[in-house]
């Protein structure tokens, strides 16, 4: 069968690989669809520091059983609509041991330190497989990427009486908006464009800020009564929304990133003692995907409209290169896989 392969950065190929064989504990599933998500640029452009070339992308996968080991649970059937974790863990890690497997400390995320799963079919263990009998192809393939965000959200142990920002409005920014307005939180967007930014008031902003026009701590003061906000989320990855998260959060406030800076990032440490600020960091996604899937399936919140374009696999390595040439036009992209 064929892959889409990255056989060293900024070039996509398609190759020959072996059909996959499934194990007792594994089922076979019929890829779908694969989302492309930020890391998967980084890792075209090469400047992903934990990937390895050459290197099988894909982790954002949906797609059908058609096949399981004998010692698969009863529940998952043939036929069944899914989604895929994309993590490991090792079990005996600390985090591990403390049931944090989402940042086990030898985790290798498919399409990053593992080959993915862009492929017309893949085996993985019954453990990381999350079914839907409602959701489209479509929709299951943005499970993995809202539960990033999701998943920050709990980290900063969002409720109902906090004021929230979330700086960066694309896909995971989104998440954690979706997450903290379904949580019952006063949410405000900050990001630099004005379409992004009217999408996030679709899944329920409150207040957006472009920062390219508007004095972001300024604007924060004022809406919250110059007190800061109660949890700043980054979900950017620069050295500048690093300082700004710290800066807009109040005194005994959560900061939680999300964003990986390629860059150090220096503070003035005295707002982490004086605030006496909790610093949370957010990997990868703990316990949420059945919540996620609960959340799309209601279909209260606009998540379809985060698709910006759809490609088919042999239009994969054209997806990549449109999106290097122009990232700020496209939130989500999706590969036909059988397309």
């Amino acid at each position: 069968m064929k892959a889409i392969f990255f056989p060293e950065p900024k070039h996509v190929e398609i190759i020959e690989v072996p059909e996959p064989t499934y194990g007792a504990d594994e089922v076979l599933v019929d890829v779908q669809i694969a989302g492309l998500c930020g890391t998967d640029l980084n890792v075209y452009r090469g400047l992903f520091p934990l990937v390895t070339f050459p290197r099988i992308p894909g982790h954002e996968i949906s797609g059908t059983v058609i096949a399981k080991g004998q010692r698969v649970p009863e529940h998952i059937k043939i036929g069944d609509r899914v989604m895929l974790s994309p993590y490991s863990e090792c079990g005996q890690c600390p985090a591990c041991r403390a049931g944090r497997f989402n940042c086990c400390e030898f985790n290798q995320t498919l399409g990053v330190q593992r080959d993915g799963a862009m492929t017309p079919r893949f085996a993985i263990h019954h453990s990381k497989v999350f079914s839907s009998s409602t959701l489209t192809f479509d929709e299951l393939a943005l499970v993995e990427p809202m539960s990033v965000g999701y998943h920050a959200a709990n980290r900063g142990r969002v409720s109902e009486t906090d004021t929230v920002l979330v700086i960066g409005a694309g896909t995971i920014g989104i998440g954690a908006i979706s997450a903290a307005v379904r949580k019952g939180a006063t949410v405000i967007a900050a990001d630099i464009d004005d379409q992004k930014l009217a999408l996030a008031r679709r899944f329920g902003v409150q207040h957006t800020i472009n920062s390219t026009r508007q004095d972001v701590l300024a604007t924060i003061k004022e809406l919250t009564n110059n007190e800061g906000v109660s949890v700043a989320i980054e979900a950017v990855g620069l050295p500048e929304t690093f300082r700004l998260a710290v800066e807009a959060a109040c005194f005994a406030g959560r900061v939680v990133y999300i964003g990986y800076t390629k860059k150090e990032v220096s503070y003035n440490t005295q707002d982490f003692v004086r605030k006496e600020l909790d610093i949370l960091g957010s990997r990868n996604a703990l316990r949420v995907f059945p919540s996620v899937i609960k959340m799309i399936e209601q279909r209260i919140l606009p998540f379809n409209d985060l698709i910006s374009r759809r490609y088919p696999f042999a239009g994969a390595g054209e997806a990549f290169h449109d999106w290097d040439a122009a990232p700020n036009e496209f939130t989500k992209i999706l590969i036909d896989i059988q397309g």
